[in-house]
């Protein structure tokens, strides 16, 4: 059996893990019909059944994981398949906690499952999940799964992978098969997804969603493989996943470790059950137990403890450790994991960048403001909705292209790009007003851009002559505007934007050649330029240790990738801020041109399911584009009800929301985007505690025009993206127990609720429907 950690979050899947005892066979799932018990009063303590991999030979369609000396695959429709050498095929692997089986990659074999509506014959039992390793081809996508009962009856949750490219999933290759059997140096990973399943019923059949069959720029779901989870009649815990992690508890420490407890009996865990999570090492402790208050059957939950190693260890000292869940005092589930005692120094290598995650600040933030200024914020011009107005320099260089036409027209063919710096005032440019704007809007961290593919940095940089301080402004715009926060908002955590190529720097030009006239062809200065150096060497790497050792950002958020230093640059980003006199965590994402990174950043998109990896989706507020584009009328920003739907949706499904804005060359931020900020911020004065601090709900992330999240051991939001009727009517296994609160945030008093054939039914009353806007919000308080 293969085991594989998860880098970056723990499973979404639920399944087996260490357990009280020793599990019964694949068979105990099954058996004579018996009601779900949901008082725990004087139920026995029971070991779940251990989770039935379900053999998928019969529906395999596609061939998409192949080796060196068979390369007979096509997974993506283009030819490409996953390297048998780094996916083990025709093995059992284990990913976040659950066992599964995957399909040969011998010659000729199939291995995968094109979702196309299929349906899938479950051994007959009842399960509280049924977990899968999904992976799409050319997009995320997928749909609502169906499950099938022995009483005739179904339910349908939604089933959808994330896109094989990069290395977030729970099983990772460094590279992929190309066309051919070439090898292609490009990570490429498998994630998990999960269909909640009622216990109550007997499963017996599961259909898959209709996607489409693999073709080049055609999302297809591919099912790897299909694990059932047995519900234990009783009370019964497992331990999922569990880990010591390279993260601080909180700024300062302690180091952390992190647990996932699922419930996988049929009885609620209550405050009466007096349920703790702890961890036993020799070497270190734990001060505080993490409690559990509730958990509902079928339910997960992760826990964070605190682990302070010995006085005298080094750092990352290796020791075997033991979670144990307690009832009280009696241990009801436990699971050993190793546990190096202590965060030693990070080294400039992919084994050792990639323990670093996510850290929970960052998970728990959720809402960031990307800021794009600079040079490009002088001629701010795009065809609205069509291109990215801060691409404005390369975006002139195609002489079809509409920004070709437009600066000829408007500057004359003459005025080069260059021409722009001495008009990049910022000469209304007030830091305070800015920082005070993003904490206004509700948001918990920024994203400036230091520096954009224009190469013109914004601080004042000691290695090139192309910056802020020197040039147009004659101002350290950074230094300026971090100081600003961390005098007047110093709850904000900061960040900077970095372009690890520029366009046309005549050392490395991105676009394959130096500055020039688009309409002449002849050369131009490059201003600021110094020559005869290595571009990375000499300018990119030193550029990021400047930001990093003087701002001392939250975030680094690099583009592109491309030639560059990154593992030794991150290396000591990482280790500086581990060994200030008050550590502290801090991130970075995953376009520095290596497969390590805390986080993934797709653009202008979500997803339709929860994604587990830590992700982060940005867009402007502008119809496409970050920086300002003057030609964009104030009916084409995105209206408050927008930004409130894209946050409410990205953080159901375990994203951040980074919404940009773009001021004008002079620094004022135009007054539409200060009215949508403001206006968000004020819908998170209200309704933020089911946004900051949440996490996804395991069952499902949406429900028609429902999204959820959860606060552990305390509360489950509804969040209605519409405004609802006299009834809100939630089809969906809603953890909600008689006696629990319903309320609505930002209307006084509870809601009278009752549940009707696994339907949860919340009378809304008109006030109530008046008070909210944008979206409403409902609390089920388990308090």
């Amino acid at each position: 059996m293969t085991t594989f950690p998860r880098r970056h979050a723990l499973g979404m899947a639920l399944g087996g893990a260490v357990l009280l005892g020793t599990a019964g066979t694949a068979a105990a799932a099954s058996g004579p019909a018996q009601p779900v018990v949901t008082d725990g009063a004087g139920a026995p303590v029971v070991p779940p059944p251990p989770p039935v991999p379900v053999p998928l030979d019969a529906w395999f369609d596609n061939d998409g994981i192949d080796s060196a000396s068979a390369h007979d695959g096509n997974f993506d429709g283009s030819g490409y398949t996953f390297p048998a050498e780094q996916i083990p095929a025709g093995t059992t692997v284990t990913a976040g906690g659950v066992p599964y089986l995957l399909g040969s990659a011998a010659a000729g074999a199939k291995n995968n499952v094109i979702a196309l509506g299929q349906r899938i014959d479950l051994p007959k039992g009842r399960y509280y999940g049924a977990a899968f390793l999904v992976a799409c081809s050319y997009g995320s996508t997928g749909g609502d799964a169906t499950v099938h009962y022995a009483d005739g009856s179904t339910s349908t949750a939604s089933l959808s992978g994330s896109d094989w490219w990069g290395s977030g999933g729970a099983v990772v290759s460094t590279f992929r098969y190309g066309p051919g059997g070439v090898a292609d140096q490009n990570p490429v990973s498998i994630s998990t997804a999960q269909v909640w399943i009622d216990p109550a019923r007997e499963a017996v059949a599961l259909t898959l969603p209709k996607t489409a069959p693999p073709a080049a720029n055609v999302p297809s779901l591919h099912v790897f493989a299909l694990t059932m989870q047995p519900i234990a009649q009783g009370r019964s815990a497992t331990v999922l996943d569990a880990r010591a992690t390279a993260n601080l508890l909180q700024d300062g420490g302690p180091q952390a470790v992190e647990a996932t407890i699922v419930n996988t009996g049929t009885v609620w865990l209550e405050t009466r059950d007096r349920i703790t999570v702890t961890l036993d090492v020799p070497g270190g402790r734990v001060r505080t137990p993490a409690p559990i208050p509730r958990l509902a059957p079928g339910e997960q939950t992760t826990v964070r403890l605190g682990l302070a190693p010995d006085r005298g260890l080094p750092a990352g000292t290796p020791a075997t450790g033991r979670i144990r869940v307690l009832a009280d005092r009696s241990t009801i589930a436990t699971r050993s994991l190793p546990v190096p005692l202590g965060i030693p120094d990070f080294r400039p290598t992919d084994e050792s960048l990639s323990t670093h995650r996510a850290p929970y600040w960052f998970c728990d933030a959720k809402f960031g403001i990307f800021i794009h200024w600079g040079v490009y914020s002088v001629p701010a011009w795009a065809p609205v909705g069509q291109q990215y107005a801060e691409w404005y320099w390369n975006n002139q260089q195609d002489p079809n292209g509409p920004t070709y036409a437009y600066h000829a027209k408007t500057y004359g063919e003459s005025f080069v790009y260059d021409d722009f710096i001495p008009k990049f005032t910022a000469a209304r440019f007030d830091p305070r007003s800015w920082v005070q704007l993003i904490e206004d809007a509700g948001a918990q961290y920024y994203v400036l851009t230091s520096k954009h593919h224009d190469g013109f940095a914004l601080w004042d940089t000691k290695v090139s002559g192309r910056n802020a301080k020197k040039l147009g402004p004659r101002r350290d715009l950074v230094a300026d505007l971090f100081a600003a926060s961390r005098k007047y908002t110093p709850g904000l955590r900061n960040g900077l934007y970095f372009s690890l190529p520029e366009w046309f720097n005549p050392d490395n030009p991105w676009m394959g050649h130096p500055p020039r006239n688009p309409y002449t062809g002849a050369p131009v200065p490059y201003t600021g330029y110094t020559a005869g150096r290595d571009f990375v060497k000499d300018l990119q790497a030193p550029q990021v240790l400047e930001l990093i050792d003087g701002f001392d950002p939250d975030v680094l958020w690099f583009d592109i990738g491309g030639v560059n230093d990154s593992r030794d640059v991150l290396t000591e980003y990482f280790n500086r801020a581990k060994n200030r006199r008050r550590p502290k965590d801090v991130t970075y994402n995953d376009r520095g041109g290596i497969p390590d990174h805390d986080f993934t950043t797709p653009e202008y998109t979500t997803y339709p399911n929860t994604v587990v990896a830590k992700w982060e989706s940005s867009r402007g507020l502008d119809p496409y584009s970050y920086g300002y584009n003057r030609a964009t009328p104030d009916d084409k920003y995105m209206t408050t009800d927008d930004v409130v739907h894209t946050l409410v949706d990205v953080v159901s499904k375990n994203g951040n929301f980074l919404l940009d804005i773009g001021p004008d060359f002079d620094g004022t931020i135009p007054a539409v985007m200060q009215q949508r900020l403001r206006e968000t911020g004020a819908w998170l004065r209200t309704n933020g505690e089911a946004i900051y601090g949440t996490t996804y709900w395991s069952r499902m992330a949406q429900l028609g025009d429902l999204r959820f999240t959860v606060r552990p051991g305390s509360a489950f939001y509804l969040m209605s993206l519409v405004a609802p009727g006299s009834q809100l009517v939630v089809d969906a296994p809603v953890p909600i127990r008689p006696g629990d609160r319903v309320s609505m945030l930002g209307y006084g008093g509870p809601l009278h609720w009752s549940q009707s054939d696994g339907r949860l039914v919340i009378d809304v009353p008109a006030a109530a429907r008046a008070a909210g806007k944008h979206s409403w919000v409902f609390k089920v308080d388990w308090r």
